[in-house]
């Protein structure tokens, strides 16, 4: 399992792993099935972590894991398979891998494939379907479900059911090109139930890895006019979302060659270094940091639809030039009109207009420190309380900790001002989908990949009692996790919202468990916090537990 943190889908992959085949099959399936060539073909990428249920219908999948060497993390719902498999795909630069069952299990899925697809994450997902022949029938047959691929299609755009195992093995293939060389988004493969038993006819070498090649880089005379634009801006902003992730080191070198300040979207958060002099953190939803890049003589946008979740309200109107990078060509006129289209990968993009700009000497040093200042301010006005939570946490904890946040206020209006991060993937959060239920999850997920790395779930009560079944999840894969509940009753930000149309509350107070002796009751080690004076050493004991462990803050 790695431990390093890469930007994008690594374009070396390893040699081919084949397997033998010693166990024999039961009920006539041959073991050297159609099941074997596609688990090989994601081995042979890579793969060695996969997430879901086993079910009546799939096991001609998990017949090969233990022989490839791939880990099985089972979740005790397929939401939480999803969410583990992004947590897990986000610390391993590798796509995460979901087996799902026929019909329910494949449709209890679908809100971790939705968010993948809102978020532009790297997910695959492979299900059995009815056998050849009995598709769209209405014959009472187990886990029968009409059009399956059709109600996953609708979703996420990409979703097959295969005819041949050589079919499904290049879909397994393509799916890898897209994530390398387009917008990452989910792929569904549904093999028939008759078809993923039977013998593998499918050629070994169609199996291996293959070369994904360089990253695709923007027009050369479009490269060319942003190089200008940039080296004439005497007071050039940079808007990094989640693609420009992809950039890695070389978009802190563009930034300090500019001396452009660098405020960043939520999927964006650590493309460089929080601590760094020119960042203004993942605030791009605060009035003061749209102000900045609407009055940039040259607004370099990367990786972002600019979209109003991340903007929570507020416009992005940049009075000088607008230059935009993005993978996917369709998205540079999404939102936000720019002068300067670039469209390719951040990773080839940066680096040329860094050789590009080579000379270029900046007008002037920046200094962001006082408009640093002023978000902070902006953003502890929204909830101090959280805010200090936040900055408790960043005191306590080691700075390459990673955050599994959820759409609780605890994320949003405290670990994405108030916990610096210096790396990418170090918040994991869905600012755009903002489902409830995907932090515990994927933190585990987070974990599993990085076991020696610190990783901490905070969220609040209502997104945790979403994903509560996972905590035997987390204690079943031995992982340590402390996970910080932080308990307002119930769903505070509706109530919040209800209060401001002068709705009385109505279903947002929500009754509580003990949720100390629930943990308890699941093997978790759990501790109580009462005053936030205590939040920093009751931290620093979990983070000491070995195995998962709950800390419950009562505010």
């Amino acid at each position: 399992m790695s431990t390093t943190l890469p930007t994008e889908i690594p374009t070396e992959i390893s040699a081919e792993i084949s397997v033998e085949i010693s166990a024999p099959a039961e009920a006539g399936i041959p073991a050297d099935n159609i099941g074997l060539a596609v688990m090989t073909t994601l081995r042979n990428y890579g793969i060695d972590t996969i997430f879901g249920i086993p079910g009546t219908h799939n096991l001609e999948f998990y017949r090969h894991l233990a022989p490839l060497g791939i880990h099985p993390v089972t979740s005790r719902h397929e939401q939480g398979a999803g969410y583990g498999a992004d947590g897990w795909s986000q610390l391993t630069g590798l796509p995460g891998v979901v087996i799902t069952t026929s019909g329910p299990g494949l449709l209890n899925a679908m809100s971790a494939a939705a968010t993948a697809y809102c978020e532009s994450r790297p997910l695959i997902i492979l299900s059995p379907g009815a056998p050849r022949g009995s598709e769209f029938s209405d014959i009472g047959s187990l886990h029968e479900t009409r059009d399956p691929t059709g109600a996953v299609r609708a979703l996420i755009g990409r979703s097959t059911r295969v005819s041949s195992g050589a079919e499904a093995v290049e879909l397994i293939h393509e799916a890898f090109d897209l994530f390398a060389h387009g917008r990452p988004r989910p792929v569904h493969i549904e093999i028939p139930l008759d078809l993923l038993e039977s013998a593998n006819d499918v050629d070994p070498s169609l199996c291996a890895a293959r070369g994904l090649g360089p990253a695709r880089n923007a027009d050369a005379g479009a490269l060319a006019a942003a190089v200008s634009v940039l080296a004439r801006a005497a007071n050039p902003v940079i808007l990094a979302g989640g693609g420009s992730l992809r950039a890695g080191s070389a978009l802190l070198e563009l930034a300090e060659l500019l001396q452009a300040p660098v405020v960043t979207t939520l999927n964006g958060k650590g493309a460089i270094p929080e601590s760094h002099p020119l960042s203004l953190g993942s605030d791009i939803r605060l009035s003061a940091a749209q102000d900045l890049c609407n009055g940039a003589d040259a607004l370099l946008v990367i990786g972002s639809k600019v979209g109003e979740s991340e903007l929570w309200g507020g416009a992005i109107v940049p009075q000088g030039s607008c230059i935009r990078i993005d993978i996917d060509p369709g998205q540079l006129a999404v939102n936000l009109s720019a002068d300067i289209e670039l469209a390719g990968n951040a990773a080839a993009v940066v680096p040329a207009l860094l050789a590009g700009l080579a000379g270029h000497i900046a007008a002037a040093q920046a200094d962001v420190s006082v408009l640093k200042a002023q978000l902070q301010d902006e953003a502890r006005e929204m909830s101090p309380v959280l805010a200090r939570i936040n900055e408790i946490l960043a005191g306590v904890l080691p700075a390459d900790t990673v955050i599994g946040g959820d759409s609780s206020q605890v994320t949003y209006f405290g670990t994405a001002s108030f916990f610096p991060m210096d790396s990418a993937h170090q918040l994991l959060y869905t600012p755009c989908y903002a489902t409830l239920g995907y932090g515990l999850p994927a933190s585990i997920g987070a974990k599993v990949a990085a076991p020696d790395r610190p990783v901490v779930c905070l969220l609040g009560d209502g997104a945790l009692m979403f994903a509560v079944q996972e905590f035997i999840t987390a204690v079943e894969q031995g992982v340590d996790l402390p996970i910080i509940c932080v308990n307002n009753g119930g769903y505070g930000e509706i109530k919040a919202n209800m209060a401001d149309r002068g709705i009385a509350p109505v279903g947002v107070d929500l009754a509580q468990p003990d949720w100390v002796k629930l943990a308890e009751g699941f093997g978790l080690a759990a501790f109580a916090v009462d005053n936030l004076d205590e939040l920093g050493t009751t931290v620093t004991k979990a983070m000491a537990v070995r195995g998962p462990s709950l800390i419950h803050v009562a505010i």
